[in-house]
Formats: C-alpha cells, structure tokens, sequence
C-alpha cells in the first residue's frame, strides 16, 4: 500500500459525502486518507439525482415562496419530532450556501424543481451525483493532496487509553496485508446498510424480500459496524429511503430497472394495484408521495399492477395519465412500454404474468378476488367516482380489453438512513450519551437524525443535500479543531 503512516484524517468511504470530506480537508489543508472498499470509487452517490436547500439563486430565480422555518416545522412534524432539532436547524441554515459552493467549485446544475406533490426544493444536478464526484469533488481533493485508495477495507478503529481514536487498521482485499495508520480524526461514510439482508430483517420492519435495493449494492453497514465495534450506540435503524413500487426481479441487480419504462408505468401511473388476494387495498395516488406508496405496499404480502392492452397502448402511442417525477422522463409518453413488454415476455422475466382473461389470470397466479375487483373497479371507472378509496376519476382507468396483464411489484428503496447517534458537529455518541473523541459520521451513515419512520420527499434531496453538508461540514469541524 502505497499510503503513509499517519495523516490527520481518514475517511471510510469515497462516495459523496467521503469526497465531500476530502476536498474540503485537503482544502484546509489537512492530510487526507480516503479507503475504499470497492475496485473504483463513487458508490451510490453516482445515482444521486439533485440536492435540496431553501433561499438558494436558483429558487430566488423563480421566485420560490419557502421560509427556512417553514421547512424546520414541516420536517420536524413529518419525523413525529424523531428528528434532532438543532441538527435540521443548521442544515437549513447551510443549505443554500451548500448549493452554491457546489456551484462554486465546479458542479453544474440543470434546475431546481419539485417531486410529485412535494415543494421546489430539488436542485437536480448535470450528470448526476456521477459528474460532482467524479468530475470535481474526487479530482480536486487529489490535486490537493488527498490519497486515495481502492480496493482495501478498514477493519477496525484504534483507540488509545482515553477511549480516543487514535488509528485504524486497513487491509487490501487483494493480497491481504494488513497496514496500522495513526490519526486523530476518522470519517464514516459508507453510505448505510440497505445491502446487508441480516441487517434489514434484524433491524427493521422491512420483509428484505419485498425491499429491492437500488443502489451500487455495496452498502453493508462497514461504517456502523466499525463504530458499534469501537462503543457507538445503534440509534434510529430502521429508516430506507423507499420510492414506491418496483419491479420484483431477484435475479438481476434492481439498478436495471431504474430507468425501465414498464417499471415506470406499474408504479407511477397510479394504475390498479391488488394483493395477493387479488384485493384493492389502498388509492393509488399514494404514489404522489413515493415514501408513502412504499410503506402502503409494505402492508401487504404481495403486490400486482393490473394493466390492459388498451392501457398500454394508451401509454405507449397517445400521453402518460400523471407527469413521473422520480424516473427522468421529459416526454409526454412511454414510446418502448410495448417493445420492453414483449422483451420481459421473450425473456420469461419473473416479475410478467399474460393472459387472456382476468379469470385465467386469477388462475396462473392464486389471486382469488380478482375477478370481483376488477368488476367493481371497472363499474367504479366507468361511473366516474371510486367509492372505495377515493381516486380522481382522471386515474380511474377501467380494466377492460385483453390481453391482460399482472406485474409484480417490490419496494424499490435507494438507501438507508441511521444507525448512529451524532451532534450537530457530526461526532459518533456512545452508549453513555458522551463524544467519542476523533470518530465521526457523514451521509447515510449519520443521516438517522434527520428522519423518524418515514423519509420525506415532500421537501425532496434532503437526504442527498445532508450526504453533501454533512462531508463538507465535518471536515470544517475537524480543521477547526486541529
């Protein structure tokens, strides 16, 4: 390992918030160590879509009537009051300096919008987490003087006698060696635990066979684990970042589908979903609110979209029934949904059931109450009103004209949140409520203080803006404190 002995940070973790980390240290001129554990850098932070802030040029641009105290509230109203106060507070506060200092250094933007019923806080970025990492943030730390390594594990955190960080202990998963390397100050920022399966069925409500990650499928909990090993209280498990249905395919990565057009259309056209009864359970608009519609399909032990040919080709050759916030989608319709159908029927894709009828299609797949439901559902369409749960009657889309076709839904889910307990200066707590000394947390792996069961893309990018403030804010406390 071509890496010194000692150097005043290490940062676990060459994602967003880790290479947020970097630039800044090595900007304030700190030595700078960042591991990571995969053969090339960027993680999930590639995937990163825009950030969020309040007051920031863009949204004066347009004029964006939203108070810093307006979001506090609503935020911490959303968490039940789960959220840490002052830690909200100052992140709001920094938010929309945060976006110009992106803006500042290299990282270009295509506009702030909303996301589906939320406010216009999303600053979406020009190539997306990808560009800032890889085009700015990652090359700018090293022409700093930032060492960065790949391919190598951090596997634990020394402390001295003080119960003080005093070092930790990489190895390369290539050959195996072992190296010691001193500092005073580590950084965690592994970007959560939604890849680990023991995790999520041991900590958190979630049936990992149901949760479908969509991620770089790296993130494993290395960061919590090296802090719960070293004292850290495990704090807020138990939150993922989910975004509504998708499509249920274990046999290949769930990043395939992120894009996919079919994937699109079962989830975010507010069609007919049923169970594994084959019963309605709840008004489809839910998919306004994607972290919502997540936790509605987590209720039930299986989920189908129930779609018509004339549906498709509704889709496919005329206009989309809702705008779809959280796939990048700029056309008005879905030219492939046919062409990607016939590929999931070549394919014999898991998630695709085809049949002539709704009574042959209740029989391939065990769905009782179908037949009734689309009866019900279609005299509710035709009549205008759903009488069930409520529905605009512009997404009552009657069930009609064969072939008929079931699609299988998972929860897709982005990532996790928490796992550790910080201050607004982002120190790890330990098990006595008191400082670890020199150990810190960024990102995911810190961002359980800002959520209570549910994220909340009603103000949307907090997450993504939090991975940002929390790197660059945390390597400001370290220098300032050296």
């Amino acid at each position: 390992m071509k890496i010194k002995n000692s150097y005043d940070v290490v940062i676990v973790g060459g994602g967003a918030a880790g290479f947020a980390a970097a630039y800044e240290a090595s900007h304030r001129n700190l030595s700078v160590l960042v591991v990571e554990k995969s053969k090339k850098t960027g993680g999930s932070g590639e995937y990163i879509e825009g950030a969020f802030a309040v007051g920031s040029y863009l949204q004066k641009k347009h004029n964006v009537q939203l108070t810093k105290e307006d979001v506090l509230h609503e935020e911490l109203e959303y968490s039940h009051y789960r959220a840490d106060t002052q830690i909200w507070k100052e992140y709001i506060d920094a938010s929309a300096g945060m976006i110009k200092w992106l803006h500042d250094i290299g990282a270009e933007y295509l506009d702030v919008e909303p996301l589906g019923s939320g406010y216009r806080t999303w600053h979406l970025f020009k190539g997306l987490g990808k560009s800032v990492i890889h085009d700015v943030l990652e090359p700018k730390a090293k022409e700093q003087g930032a060492d960065v390594i790949t391919s190598t594990s951090v596997t634990k955190i020394n402390l001295d006698d003080q119960g003080n960080v005093s070092g930790v202990i990489v190895e390369d998963l290539n050959t195996r060696t072992t190296k010691t390397i001193d500092t005073k100050a580590v950084v965690l920022a592994t970007g959560g635990y939604l890849n680990n399966k023991e995790l999520i069925k041991n900590d958190t409500h979630y049936d990992e066979d149901q949760l479908i990650p969509v991620n770089a499928e790296v993130n494993t909990g290395d960061g919590l684990q090296l802090a719960w090993n070293a004292g850290a209280q495990k704090y807020a498990m138990g939150t993922a970042m989910l975004f509504g249905g998708y499509l249920k395919d274990h046999t290949k990565p769930g990043y395939v589908y992120r894009y996919s057009e079919l994937n699109g259309a079962a989830d975010q056209q507010s069609l007919l979903w049923v169970n594994e009864n084959g019963d309605r359970f709840v008004n489809e608009e839910v998919v306004d609110n994607f972290a919502l519609a997540g936790n509605a399909l987590f209720t039930q032990g299986k989920v189908f979209t129930i779609v018509d040919q004339s549906t498709i080709d509704h889709l496919n050759d005329e206009k989309l029934y809702k705008a779809m916030g959280t796939w990048d989608y700029h056309d008005t319709k879905l030219p492939h949904l046919k062409e990607e159908i016939q590929k999931a029927l070549d394919d014999k894709a898991p998630y695709i059931t085809k049949a002539n009828s709704i009574k042959e299609l209740a029989e391939k797949l065990g769905l009782s109450d179908l037949e009734q439901t689309v009866t019900k559902y279609n005299q509710m369409a035709n009549d205008g009103k759903d009488t069930e749960f409520g529905k605009k009657s512009d997404f009552m889309v009657p069930v009609e004209n064969g072939p008929f076709y079931a699609l299988a839904l998972g929860i897709g889910a982005f990532c996790t949140m928490g796992g550790l307990k910080t201050n607004t200066e982002h120190n790890v707590i330990d098990k006595n409520g008191k400082v670890i000394s020199g150990l810190y947390a960024a990102g995911n792996d810190a961002a359980g203080m800002l959520i209570g069961d549910t994220y909340g893309p009603n103000m949307p990018g907090t997450e993504a803006g939090f991975v940002f403030y929390s790197g660059k804010h945390v390597a400001d406390v370290i220098a300032d404190n050296k």
